[in-house]
């Protein structure tokens, strides 16, 4: 089995996904999506990351973002994944609902993300381009019916990128980043 590319340097630019234990819809909850919103939000105000594009979807996220500088030790990405797993844990724990996230697995009892998220470096518009396209393109691909159209589905960078309009405070336009490429 080949192992996913989940390395990430501060600095570059990365279309990343992670996804949740098992393809479980843990985020199908409105309430649920916000918890990463407001991760995103977080980092993004203490500089810590730069996003620029973004879909939540039932089982899953994908971003491009850049990830800037360490929180105190950690990587803004391990803040992101540990501070989501954690709010959402919480919350299932609330719920009664963790059993389906238990693992045997010597340092933790839960996993929320399944290990080894997917990081590809962005070296190009051209190739920023098709990744934001299938980011914004993702809840009404394959399966997936979340919404009339891309632009109507609240937890995307869609909106943003036709109307320039950020719902959200913390995306910043891509394209900005590659002129003259």
């Amino acid at each position: 089995m080949e192992t996913r590319i989940s390395y990430t340097e501060l600095g570059k630019i990365y279309f990343w996904t992670a996804t949740i234990h098992k393809w479980y819809h843990l985020l199908e909850k409105d309430e649920n999506k916000r918890i990463l919103l407001d991760s995103l939000k977080f980092l993004s105000d203490k500089g810590l990351v730069t996003v620029y594009a973004f879909v939540i979807m039932p089982n899953h996220i994908h971003l491009i973002w850049q990830p800037n500088k360490l929180n105190g030790k950690e990587s803004p990405v391990g803040s992101f994944l540990k501070f989501t797993a954690h709010k959402l844990l919480t919350q299932l724990k609330n719920e009664n609902k963790d059993s389906r996230y238990l693992v045997d697995i010597v340092n933790k009892k839960h996993e929320i993300w399944q290990r080894d998220p997917l990081a590809t470096e962005l070296f190009s518009f051209a190739v920023a381009k098709q990744k934001l396209n299938y980011v914004h393109y993702n809840p009404n691909s394959g399966k997936w019916n979340l919404a009339k159209d891309d632009i109507s589905y609240e937890f995307s960078s869609a909106r943003f990128y036709d109307t320039g309009i950020d719902d959200f405070g913390f995306l910043k336009d891509l394209g900005s980043v590659f002129t003259g490429n």
